[in-house]
């Protein structure tokens, strides 16, 4: 590993120790680290979750079509988008089922306490989760959720921001 990955590396367990994102593990079963080009040219760290994502029981909880979020905000003409960031990594990992995640690379293994992107279920609990979150909302129709993006829609500005407070 060159010297510049064996920074990031450290930068990233670092960060992700501090945040309680990982912790050390000492599980027998354990994943590949990648390396992944960014637009800035930086790298980025990714687990290889291949076999561990053949191995779980599939969540069936079905994402939204857009073309039907689109319909449910009707006659809407006031919007508000937003991007959550970081999204899965707010999702804690069931106690027991760390273990299965478990990533190793020259300083350690280390296994995630939060879902990170490439698990096979994460996008169907974020989705579930956000749809709990906003069921209210959602039901009157000023709010569609789809994963990480979140639609507030009124039909003037006039309590528009209050909606989105």
């Amino acid at each position: 590993m060159s010297r510049t990955k064996k920074e990031e590396v450290q930068a990233f367990v670092g960060s992700q120790l501090k945040k309680g994102y990982i912790r050390p593990s000492k599980s027998p079963q354990t994943l590949s680290v990648l390396f992944v080009s960014k637009k800035d040219r930086k790298k980025r760290m990714v687990q290889d979750y291949q076999y561990v994502n053949k191995r779980t029981i599939k969540n069936s909880y079905l994402l939204p079509l857009i073309s039907k979020l689109i319909d449910s905000m009707g006659t809407k003409k006031v919007f508000t988008k937003m991007d959550l960031q970081w999204e899965y990594n707010n999702i804690q990992i069931k106690e027991g089922d760390k273990w299965k995640a478990v990533f190793t690379m020259h300083l350690g293994s280390f296994e995630p306490t939060v879902m990170y992107f490439g698990l096979t279920n994460s996008l169907a609990t974020f989705q579930a989760i956000m749809n709990d979150l906003f069921r209210d909302m959602i039901n009157k129709g000023d709010v569609a959720t789809f994963i990480n993006d979140v639609l507030i829609a009124t039909e003037m500005e006039k309590g528009h921001n209050k909606i989105v407070e």
